[in-house]
């Protein structure tokens, strides 16, 4: 199903999108934890803290909002509290370990190194797909005059979309070769996800 149609159908719904919303929030504490697990035990940049910081604090925007729909449910992690939970809780981790298993073989990159490549790759596929989901949800939440806006992460999103590209410039001449291929499996990931999100959500007795 195509995005803008499934968020037709979460937004309306007060426990779906309740779970939507703590599903994203899942996926950018997810994001957080796995850019400071790629940090260097001392080589730490500036870009890659403020980076994990903000993954942060969308993780906990997120799931703020919640609370305007319903502070007593989606208080916490666990997979009834999420929408597809196994694809939601697959999803960065594959990426990860494809864009990792691609990286070693096309650069020869090992320990360090190869986790701070893909830092520098996955980050990016995950800041191009965001730079796509957050405003079609903005606009489906806007259309339903909802209490929950996104706006402040798309901005914020969009200049980590380009703070990425400068890190890139200065990893190799050639990265957006690279990327392309890297991009293609998070295109799959996501629609698996998609997939795995609506096939929930379009069940007869969902609630």
């Amino acid at each position: 199903m195509e995005l803008h149609l499934l968020l037709e159908k979460i937004v309306p719904d007060d426990v779906a999108h309740a779970k939507w919303l703590n599903t994203l929030s899942f996926m950018e504490n997810a994001g957080a934890r796995k850019i400071s697990a790629c940090e260097h035990s001392s080589e730490v940049s500036l870009i890659q803290l403020k980076h994990a910081a903000e993954e942060h604090r969308h993780a906990y925007y997120l799931k703020k909002q919640i609370l305007k729909i319903d502070p007593e449910i989606c208080k916490t992690y666990t997979c009834n509290e999420l929408l597809a939970s196994t694809a939601t809780r697959h999803y960065l981790h594959s990426l990860d370990m494809k864009t990792c298993r691609y990286l070693q073989k096309h650069f020869g990159l090992s320990g360090e190194k190869l986790k701070y490549a893909a830092y520098l790759f996955v980050t990016y596929a995950i800041e191009v797909r965001a730079d796509e989901l957050y405003p079609v949800y903005q606009e489906v939440l806007t259309k339903y005059s909802s209490k929950i806006m996104v706006k402040s992460i798309i901005l914020e999103e969009e200049g980590h979309l380009e703070e990425m590209v400068h890190q890139l410039d200065g990893f190799s001449e050639d990265w957006k070769i690279h990327a392309e291929i890297i991009l293609d499996m998070e295109q799959a990931l996501h629609q698996q996800w998609i997939m795995a999100v609506s096939q929930e959500v379009m069940q007869p007795d969902y609630v």
